[in-house]
């Protein structure tokens, strides 16, 4: 059975600013290796298991352009542009018409990855995602991957499964398991029960099906847009009489986790132990990168004095900009050639709000 991988990368990465922009996101910065950009690890990553021919890069009609430029290797019919931003719903409906209008009606796996993860140990990641697709393509099912958490983390869904039986021996390791229900961003308190409860996984974002499997979820559960992505089908065919944008842009604004995968009886988990992180802001660089021994981590060369548990992000390098932190504690500074940022590492989160803050006040250049 064909596979394929679809990496979405349309995001604009607000938390990342200024290093991350609209027309240069984070997916296209080197944040969390210094040779390869984000959505050049996540290629690198699923290629020894899907060739390049066969992954798809899901994004924006802004990015389609410099993400083709900068992944030469990669055929260009493979960047498939979103008429508009639409949530995580509509794209990978997007791109199931895509592969329909590519095979017809040869049976297809999709493996859907982000460009924005980072992943500490690669073989073990590819033998997860081996068994979720293998899982895929033996049964009617919508898989994802849950990663067992290593704190108590509350800004990531989590995925629940039923707790083991007392007395029962645990389930072979990376065996599907059903899940009973998603479990949005919780208080601490929360998240400390979940993390010890050895039924509860950090919900990864990434999912596994056949093409069919997916269509026939949307019509149970999101019927408007599987009726959409028929129209999609024969969009790219030619055939209808609409455009691709005349049938994408009246679609709901909503991720995939809410409309189908939260109302589903047939999804699954394969449990995974690899090293993991959604990279959404820059505390995560703290996860990512190696820190001095005073606990900063520094990216680009910086002057430190009496800085400790820091991160300074200094883009244009020590030839071009000199930056300097004296005195503070738990900071972010984050320079580029016409942009600054200074805040608390543990509002990390709210950078976004000074984003905007520029576009309210005119600065969309800036952002």
């Amino acid at each position: 059975m064909r596979r394929y991988a679809v990496i979405m990368a349309g995001g604009s990465g607000e938390r990342f600013w200024p290093a991350s922009r609209r027309a240069r996101p984070k997916q296209l910065l080197r944040l969390t290796d210094p040779d390869l950009s984000m959505i050049e690890e996540a290629i690198e990553r699923i290629a020894p298991l899907i060739p390049k021919e066969q992954i798809l890069i899901a994004t924006s009609e802004l990015l389609a352009q410099p993400i083709a430029e900068a992944l030469p290797s990669l055929p260009r019919e493979n960047v498939l542009a979103e008429p508009e931003k639409r949530n995580t719903a509509a794209c990978l409906a997007l791109a199931a018409a895509h592969l329909e209008h590519r095979h017809g009606d040869e049976e297809t796996v999709m493996a859907v990855l982000t460009a924005d993860h980072q992943i500490g140990d690669p073989d073990r990641f590819r033998t997860t995602v081996a068994r979720a697709l293998d899982f895929a393509a033996r049964e009617d099912a919508l898989v994802t991957i849950g990663v067992v958490p290593t704190r108590a983390e509350t800004g990531y869904g989590y995925v629940e499964v039923a707790p083991a039986a007392s007395g029962a021996a645990p389930p072979p390791a990376g065996e599907p398991l059903r899940v009973l229900r998603f479990r949005e961003k919780p208080s601490e308190a929360i998240a400390r029960a979940y993390a010890r409860s050895g039924h509860h996984y950090w919900n990864s974002g990434m999912f596994f099906w056949r093409v069919s499997s997916l269509v026939r979820g949307l019509a149970k559960h999101m019927a408007d847009l599987e009726i959409a992505e028929r129209a999609m089908v024969d969009a790219l065919a030619g055939r209808g009489g609409r455009s691709l944008r005349d049938v994408f842009l009246p679609l709901e604004d909503v991720s995939i986790d809410i409309g189908l995968m939260e109302r589903a009886g047939n999804v699954y988990v394969v449990p995974a132990d690899f090293p993991w992180d959604d990279v959404g802001a820059w505390d995560a660089l703290e996860r990512t990168r190696t820190p001095d021994a005073e606990r900063n981590v520094v990216v680009g060369d910086a002057v430190l004095v009496d800085v400790h548990d820091s991160i300074v992000f200094n883009e244009p390098g020590a030839d071009a900009m000199a930056v300097a932190v004296v005195g503070l504690d738990g900071v972010i500074v984050a320079t580029t050639p016409d942009g600054v940022l200074v805040c608390p590492k543990d509002r990390a989160q709210d950078v976004k709000r000074a984003v905007a803050e520029l576009r309210r006040r005119g600065r969309e250049r800036f952002t």
